[in-house]
């Protein structure tokens, strides 16, 4: 086939980071177009929210709680995928994970936990996800870069590393699973109104000594060609369209959603 698939009627997705911001709304848009949806996070309560939500299109949800950066917890979320529905036709790795610490300054312990998250358990479930893939000889995985992975962004550098990384996982495995009808991309979303985005940016603005953060965030919003940030519900609408829509000969791609902000 040259575009699409059938993975709308009763497809079985899995969507990590799926409590809120991004991964909600995919996992709510995927559930409108008819597949069922396993939502995977650490936040137990948000994952029921967004479960009520999945299930108010008349598909089917599954609520994965555990930490991913624990060894066997990717692998142990696709395991359940497949025991509930019989496979699993789409990953989405959501998930993520950043802190604002100047480069020289940079502890230990927020890069383990950013390349722990960002980058490991990522590859595992692309790894675990992938090899049932294989084996249906059909799939999709779509995973979450940033236009970070591109830049020099000294007070948040591991997390821009680790989204070197995903870039660097999406080639590798669409390389891997292409002999299988397996297709592997990425979305680089830009600056959206997330918690975690904001979070981000007070961080930012407070270590570049800015006081008022609104005139901080609205300098970096006319940054955008575009002149505006990204609306939640957009970028998931590009998500869903890697993971059903996209034409069967597009793998190993990066998906630019920034507004220009990041030019190919």
């Amino acid at each position: 086939m040259s575009a699409g698939n059938d993975f709308g009627a009763r497809g079985r997705a899995l969507v990590t980071g799926a409590a809120g911001g991004l991964g909600r709304e995919v996992a709510v848009q995927l559930a409108a177009r008819g597949c069922n949806v396993a939502i995977a996070d650490i936040n137990a309560a948000g994952a029921a929210e967004t479960a009520v939500l999945v299930r108010g299109h008349g598909v089917e949800a599954e609520e994965i709680v555990g930490d991913f950066t624990q060894e066997g917890a990717p692998e142990a979320a696709v395991q359940k995928v497949v025991e509930r529905w019989g496979g699993i036709d789409i990953l989405v790795n959501n998930a993520g994970y950043g802190v604002i610490e100047p480069f020289l300054e940079a502890s230990f312990k927020s890069w383990t936990r950013t390349l722990a998250l960002n980058v490991t358990a990522l590859a595992m479930a692309c790894k675990a996800a992938g090899r049932v893939m294989r084996d249906q000889r059909s799939g999709r995985i779509v995973n979450i870069t940033s236009p970070g992975s591109r830049m020099a962004l000294p007070d948040y550098t591991a997390y821009t590393a680790s989204k070197a990384g995903v870039d660097s996982i999406t080639r590798a495995a669409a390389v891997a699973l292409a002999p299988y009808g397996v297709l592997v991309n990425s979305l680089a979303p830009g600056m959206m109104d997330t918690e975690m985005q904001r979070s981000t940016e007070i961080d930012l603005a407070r270590v570049a000594g800015r006081n008022d953060i609104q005139a901080f965030l609205d300098e970096r919003t006319r940054r955008i060609p575009l002149g505006r940030r990204a609306e939640i519900s957009e970028v998931a609408e590009a998500v869903v369209w890697l993971a059903l829509d996209a034409p069967a000969y597009m793998t190993a791609e990066r998906l630019n959603m920034s507004g220009g902000l990041d030019k190919d």
